[in-house]
């Protein structure tokens, strides 16, 4: 079956407290963010299709970049919509039936080759696969006026890139947008399918904060 990657990097990252400047292009070791998520899929397997989703306002300005960057990873561009899931499901409408395809955000540049691995071959098999980890710190539940423990090991720290059946995954996506998705697992789950947990890697963090792009350059090679 060929093989997509379908990474969504539309949003603004407002967190970051950058200004003007969306997360996905911010410097890590030199060069955007984003191209180290890309370069990363394209290492991996370089016959991989990939798709990048980006907001309309920033198509030339990510241009520019690749020019700048003389950054020449093969890739497809596709508008964003105003939420997440409008932007995977202009994605999902550049890959055919037959074909399996990871979701993965712009901002995850950390994943590890073996949960590639696992995410693809999983969702061969079973039809999807979400790299998931362990808790390590202690979780409390909160409660309308209090709040306790609550068993860390009934707990899994979701991450991408979330690997579909191209069929499977379109189809859930047809459904009505709903705020209840919170990724795509979600919308699948939401069409009635069970989710397939895989290990993912705890180095695979998304780069929200300041802080986290301090941690990404600590780690990266």
């Amino acid at each position: 079956m060929k093989l997509f990657a379908l990474i969504v990097a539309a949003g603004k990252g407002v967190r970051m407290g950058t200004g003007d400047i969306p997360k996905q292009f911010l410097l890590l070791k030199n060069k955007p963010v984003l191209m180290h998520t890309i370069e990363k899929f394209h290492s991996f397997n370089p016959k991989i299709n990939i798709i990048l989703v980006l907001t309309t306002s920033y198509i030339s300005f990510w241009e520019n970049l690749c020019r700048k960057y003389n950054f020449d990873v093969p890739h497809t561009i596709v508008e964003g919509g105003a939420e997440r899931f409008f932007s995977v499901k202009n994605g999902l409408n550049k890959v055919p039936d037959n074909a399996i395809v990871a979701i993965h955000d712009g901002v995850r540049p950390l994943v590890s080759f073996d949960t590639l691995q696992r995410c693809f071959s999983i969702a061969e098999k079973y039809g999807n696969a979400v790299p998931a980890i362990k808790c390590n710190d202690s979780v409390r539940e909160i409660l309308e006026e209090d709040n306790k423990i609550f068993d860390r090991n009934k707990i899994r720290l979701v991450q991408t890139p979330q690997t579909f059946d191209s069929e499977l995954v379109k189809a859930a996506y047809s459904q009505p947008f709903s705020e209840t998705f919170t990724d795509d697992a979600s919308v699948l789950e939401a069409y009635g399918k069970k989710i397939v947990l895989v290990e993912g890697n705890s180095e695979n963090i998304k780069i929200t904060t300041k802080a986290d792009l301090k941690m990404a350059e600590a780690i990266i090679l």
